[in-house]
């Protein structure tokens, strides 16, 4: 079973509250605490947005060069062909338009 990206930042996003939650229960919770905690989650967060970037190009990637070397279809039998009406011939410059 694979987790999402959204899944493991909140893991750690949950992770770093109950940090604090036990930081500031035992009265060490300072300003570096808070800012080390939501340092983490922000480094967390751009990297599991990097690697989600990176999978969804390579599986795009892995998609289109499968839709290139895949067979075509094969023609409709007895598809319909409409003949197109002729195209009038293009104005000569300096002729009058009839």
């Amino acid at each position: 079973m694979t987790i999402s990206p959204q899944e493991r930042l909140a893991d750690v996003a949950a992770a770093a509250v109950e940090v604090a939650a036990e930081s500031a229960a035992a009265g060490t919770y300072t300003k570096g605490v808070g800012r080390a905690l939501s340092a983490v989650v922000a480094k967390v967060g751009a990297r599991i947005t990097v690697d989600a970037e990176l999978r969804g190009f390579s599986s795009g990637w892995q998609e289109a060069v499968a839709a290139l070397t895949a067979e075509p279809p094969a023609p409709a039998a007895h598809a319909p062909v409409f003949r197109m009406p002729a195209r009038p011939a293009a104005r000569t410059p300096g002729r009058p338009l009839p």
